[in-house]
């Protein structure tokens, strides 16, 4: 199958499947005309990295992980490894996130949001001065 259908099958817009073949996630087969081929096999892996980078792994982590799965002598807590520093870095960032609404909540309740000038929110923003 081509690029598109490929794309259509797994929901990996071709764009992607491109940037995946230039950084090596992927090599498809090229047909006499140099066009690429998609078997089930690269479908499969497309399938794998859309869902990898759907639940967020960085490009090397699915490249880490498309390797153990291709290694049939894998150890699992290597996969494990792997989910558990990404899930660590999600539960890391899910707290900033929550701290950044806090705030932001603070801020949005105290300004009157009226016609006088005085907003607390610009006050926030504005930079310390150095000493």
């Amino acid at each position: 199958m081509n690029i598109s259908q490929a794309a259509a099958r797994t929901g990996v817009p071709a764009k992607t499947i491109r940037y995946y073949e230039d950084i090596g996630l992927l090599t498809p087969p090229r047909d006499p005309n140099g066009y690429r081929s998609f078997g089930e096999a690269e479908v499969h892996k497309l399938a794998f990295l859309g869902r990898a980078r759907t639940l967020g792994f960085s490009t090397a982590d699915c490249r880490a992980l498309l390797a153990l799965w291709e290694d049939q002598s894998r150890a699992s807590a290597d996969v494990r490894d792997i989910a558990s520093r990404h899930l660590a870095h999600i539960e890391d960032r899910i707290t900033e996130l929550e701290a950044m609404r806090d705030t932001l909540r603070t801020l949005v309740t105290s300004c009157a949001g009226d016609n006088r000038p005085d907003c607390p929110i610009l006050n926030d923003l504005e930079p310390v001065p150095q000493k």
